[in-house]
């Protein structure tokens, strides 16, 4: 009986198989889809749905204040009060939270990207003025390299300082004073930036020089709204710091 059965099952298969023909591709269509704003109309209804709630969460959070802002910070060359304003609060924080002193501080023009209006200052204005993931360094540096970024401020326009001044003609350099004291060449000092320029980028290659470097571990994002939440009110001023003709 399991012969028979067996056989049968043999021949079968053979019958299947012969009976099959091989197959080809006969023809192939293809279609370009755009991805762009075409497709906006094509939603999942029940994922938006699912994620109102929390959408409607988090911009009630980011759109809570913060502080007060009695005039407009703009950003422009070669000083404005937005730049005025986040190198002194990252200087602030900075002497805050540094085991060691904190001579000036640096920010990149490149990196404010938006203004504020006056009144109130929400967590969206941070996130919206700086959108990285930056975090706070204190760099120890010979004033010959500090000497050396203030001529490349000089020549190209100028950028974000505290605790520092400068007097450029020309192109040319004429007074860079910390502390009220002309920097010297083979002094050291200790500057506040980001991790980001302290690798050089966006120009600034003296920064790259330092001798040794204090890391905060903290975003700058956040220690600006700290500060924020420290002063209540945001305001700066143009003061002469960056003085470039």
């Amino acid at each position: 009986m399991k012969t028979t059965i067996y056989i049968t099952i043999c021949i079968l298969s053979l019958m299947m198989s012969a009976c099959h023909r091989p197959m080809h591709v006969a023809k192939a269509v293809g279609e370009i889809l755009m991805i762009d704003s075409t497709l906006d109309a094509i939603q999942d209804t029940d994922y938006l749905e699912s994620m109102a709630p929390i959408k409607a969460d988090l911009e009630e959070q980011l759109g809570a204040p913060i502080g007060y802002a009695p005039v407009a910070l703009t950003v422009h060359q070669p000083e404005c009060t937005m730049l005025n304003w986040a190198s002194d609060a990252l200087w602030a924080k900075a002497c805050e939270l540094s085991p060691e002193q904190v001579d000036m501080a640096v920010v990149n023009i490149g990196g404010m990207r938006c203004n504020w209006a006056a009144g109130n200052i929400t967590f969206k204005h941070v996130f919206e003025l700086m959108p990285f993931e930056n975090e706070l360094v204190v760099l120890t540096m010979q004033g010959k390299d500090i000497l050396d970024l203030c001529d490349i401020f000089a020549q190209t326009g100028g950028q974000g300082v505290a605790g520092l001044r400068m007097v450029a003609e020309n192109g040319a350099v004429k007074s860079v004073k910390i502390a009220g004291k002309e920097v010297m060449p083979d002094a050291y000092y200790t500057v506040a930036t980001s991790d980001y320029l302290s690798q050089g980028t966006d120009g600034m290659i003296p920064l790259k020089n330092h001798v040794s470097v204090w890391k905060s571990d903290k975003k700058i994002r956040d220690l600006y709204i700290e500060y924020i939440k420290q002063v209540k009110t945001v305001e700066s001023v143009i003061d002469g710091r960056m003085a470039i003709n």
